[in-house]
């Protein structure tokens, strides 16, 4: 191709930090292959930041680092706008000001999209625009334009994986090492995978927001991150991992979307986020270190996984470039790819989802405790499919698994075994995913 016929794309980078910075850096070494594979000049036009005097590892031309992010939307130099500075607000604003510029939109801010998307795409629908967003569910793994486009028409059933790259970090190092959670979380810290207030990774968050978007974009509904029933991984102990192997499973933190039935004309969704015991010989429980991975079920497709790195610099920032290259393109032809009419849902509360489930507890070792343990699944209708006995000195130690039981029934179980005499405690429950 000429270079008299490329066509030239002024991109405006909100935030260079860790992926903006990697972005403009895949954007120079990519220049000549994007060029003749697309026809497309992309020129980093202007780069907001919060601090022009920060050292960067990305060379720019005078001019373009600013201050002021608002100016970068407005440019008439710029064509396309990359959002990288997370959060709410300013990204809200900022967003929502340059699809009603007319300027098509990339982003990776999870957050923003869990809380506010549908307002954002029925915005960029309006514009006629892209609001492209594959960066900030799986990283660097495509997955949000395999739902959108390749299984638009599949009628997908579920859509289980591993999205948080820290808690599949924390949780291997426990499985392959005997490392102690907390341990375990330092040591993430300290190569980086987890920021110094972990709390959105452990405890959830980010993996609920990203259920979120994967519920909206796979089922066609609005799903807000409000919606997302979440645990987190704190509570994991020594205890559960080892019981895990021992019984053939692995412990995951998981994030479920799946439609269980419909009401009066509207899907019914289970989304939600928690640890679970994984059978050994299911694809995601070799999926270890901070790799992420998403097991999709369809009706006619039968069952797919996509698996790669998703986190770091330079995975998420190849995903914002694909994406940049897409709507670069797409407003040259103007045209656009819209994710459609989202619909309403009813989202099925967790008290009335079924599991299998796993069941640690603490009781004294005299007669009869036993059979009043029992007595008690009995009287719920939870019934026991395994159980094992560990003597602790005065103490035994019980795990049950369960055939598969209403979540409500199981915790009324655990209320009223907490209420026995003998009972000392029950500091172990876990979901157990199917084999």
């Amino acid at each position: 191709m000429s270079v008299s016929s490329r066509r030239r794309i002024g991109v405006g980078v909100l935030g260079c930090g860790n992926v903006g910075s990697a972005l403009v850096g895949l954007l120079e070494e990519q220049r000549t292959v994007i060029a003749k594979r697309t026809g497309l000049e992309l020129d980093v036009v202007r780069v907001a930041v919060r601090s022009a005097s920060r050292d960067r590892n990305v060379v720019l031309a005078d001019g373009v680092l600013t201050t002021d992010p608002a100016s970068v939307v407005s440019d008439p130099g710029v064509d396309v706008v990359v959002e990288l500075i997370g959060g709410i607000e300013p990204a809200r604003e900022l967003v929502s000001r340059a699809l009603k510029l007319g300027k098509p939109v990339v982003t990776a801010n999870k957050e923003l999209l869990a809380n506010y998307g549908a307002d954002l795409y029925a915005a960029a629908d309006t514009a006629g625009v892209d609001l492209l967003f594959e960066a900030a569910v799986g990283g660097g793994i495509p997955l949000i334009r395999p739902l959108r486009e390749s299984l638009a028409a599949e009628p997908v059933r579920r859509v289980m994986g591993i999205v948080n790259g820290t808690t599949n970090y924390i949780l291997s190092q426990m499985t392959e090492h005997g490392t102690g959670y907390h341990d375990a979380l330092a040591d993430a810290q300290s190569l980086g995978y987890a920021e110094r207030d972990p709390t959105a990774d452990v405890e959830g968050f980010d993996a609920g927001a990203k259920a979120s978007i994967i519920a909206t974009v796979a089922f066609g509904a609005r799903v807000l991150a409000g919606s997302v029933y979440r645990e987190g991984i704190s509570g994991i102990g020594p205890d559960d991992i080892a019981h895990a192997q021992r019984l053939g499973y692995v412990i995951k933190l998981l994030a479920i979307a799946e439609q269980v039935g419909q009401v009066e004309g509207k899907p019914e969704l289970a989304v939600r986020v928690h640890p679970a015991m994984v059978p050994g010989d299911h694809p995601l429980a070799s999926v270890r270190d901070s790799f992420n991975a998403v097991f999709i079920e369809g009706d006619a497709v039968g069952e797919l996984m996509l698996y790669g790195r998703g986190a770091g610099g330079r995975p998420t920032a190849s995903a914002v470039l694909g994406d940049l290259i897409d709507a670069a393109g797409n407003r040259q032809r103007g045209t656009w790819t819209p994710i459609g009419t989202l619909g309403e849902a009813v989202i099925c509360p967790i008290d009335d989802l079924e599991s299998e489930y796993y069941i640690n507890m603490e009781v004294l070792d005299r007669p009869g405790v036993l059979a009043a343990v029992a007595g008690v699944f009995g009287r719920h209708g939870v019934s026991i499919r395994s159980m094992e006995q560990e003597g602790l000195g005065d103490q035994a130690r019980l795990v049950f698994i369960t055939h598969e039981a209403t979540e409500r029934d199981v915790q009324a179980t655990l209320g009223d075994l907490r209420e026995l005499e003998s009972v000392r405690g029950v500091p172990g429950l876990l979901r157990v995913i199917s084999r």
